[in-house]
């Protein structure tokens, strides 16, 4: 059997599902900037429907987390280890899980977002939005990287996207310390509690990237071995 169509036998099978959870907890991470949106007009009613559609997200993406690690085959014919793609999935699901914990503390608090810094984060919130994306983008090269035996053309192609990945990931970090300072310079003139909670936001949607991040990390590895 040539060696393609063997792959496409046993890979195929198993990775499009990783694939699909990723785009899942991407969709998560994306509805928050709608979600933010709704918060700064302080329009609760539509941000709680948000919130809602982002809790259902999440769900959707644990059951699919679920189903991958019933049904990720065992033994010689899954051409990478389990273990790393069962890794993988379990940090493409913590992305839709930050979304829905940022999402759930805002609403629960009614939190306010500063007018002074709404610019800087919504502008922070889609660049860390962007690295979700970049990860959704280089683990859809998956089956691809299984069909070439994760030589050639499709590595060099997967490891340009985990650079941009990286790339991004910087940018957030420089973002945040950015907000971060204009927040300080206004927190004088808030509520000290509603001054906590912004800063733990703030680190929240940072973390969608690192997040993103790990993920490109762990698929690095697997090009590694």
């Amino acid at each position: 059997m040539p060696s393609n169509a063997f792959l496409g036998v046993f890979a195929k099978s198993p990775i499009q599902p990783i694939e699909e959870h990723i785009q899942k907890v991407y969709q998560a991470s994306e509805v928050l900037i709608n979600f933010f949106e709704h918060v700064f007009n302080k329009e609760w009613t539509q941000a709680e429907e948000v919130r809602i559609q982002i809790r259902t997200l999440e769900r959707e993406a644990d059951v699919m987390k679920r189903n991958i690690r019933l049904q990720l085959p065992h033994g010689l014919f899954l051409p990478v280890a389990r273990t790393d793609l069962l890794e993988l999935v379990t940090q493409q699901d913590k992305i839709a899980n930050k979304a829905k914990d940022i999402a759930g503390r805002v609403v629960g608090r009614e939190m306010d977002i500063p007018k002074e810094i709404q610019t800087d984060f919504i502008a922070y919130l889609r660049r860390c939005v962007d690295a979700t994306h970049q990860a959704s983008k280089a683990i859809n090269e998956l089956d691809e990287l299984l069909e070439t035996g994760f030589r050639g053309r499709e590595v060099t192609l997967v490891e340009k996207m985990l650079v941009e990945l990286d790339a991004i990931e910087q940018d957030t970090d420089d973002m945040q310390i950015s907000l971060r300072r204009k927040l300080r310079q206004i927190e004088a003139d808030l509520n000290p509690i509603d001054v906590m909670f912004l800063y733990k936001i703030i680190e929240w949607v940072g973390e969608l990237a690192d997040i993103a991040e790990r993920v490109g990390s762990r698929l690095e590895l697997m090009l590694a071995r």
